[in-house]
């Protein structure tokens, strides 16, 4: 009894390679599954931010996590220690122990890294 098996390169190509192929659909899985780790990760309003989708790349096609909230930067990078002052009021307004405060310059301590895209990166594998 003899087996003759052939393999079509074309075909594979294709069902690896293409949209909606076995590796898209992996990929995406994967993909949204570090988007959902991002979120429990991600502080304050930012979960609301985090998005993903797949795209073609240079070598193929690549998940993408993407947080377009206007202070991401800050989050991943952390701040230095710097001063805060009021520019269209005539003074800053916000509590300290339950008391309403007004200042025209804060002094605000700065803020450690937190880069929870990363390590949602790390945790999604």
């Amino acid at each position: 009894m003899s087996v003759d098996v052939r393999i079509d390169q074309g075909w594979l190509t294709r069902l690896l390679r293409l949209r909606g192929g076995l590796v898209e659909r992996n990929l995406a899985l994967r993909t949204a599954r570090v988007a959902e780790i991002a979120k429990s990760l991600a502080p304050g309003s930012m979960p609301d931010y985090i998005d993903w989708h797949i795209e073609e790349g240079p070598r193929g096609l690549q998940g993408v996590v993407t947080c377009d909230h206007p202070a991401t930067l800050y989050v991943l990078e952390g701040t230095r220690p710097h001063l805060i002052r009021a520019r269209r009021a005539r003074a800053l307004r916000f509590k300290v122990d339950g008391q309403v405060v007004f200042a025209k310059v804060v002094r605000h301590p700065g803020t450690r890294p937190n880069n929870f895209l990363a390590r949602a990166l790390r945790l999604g594998r």
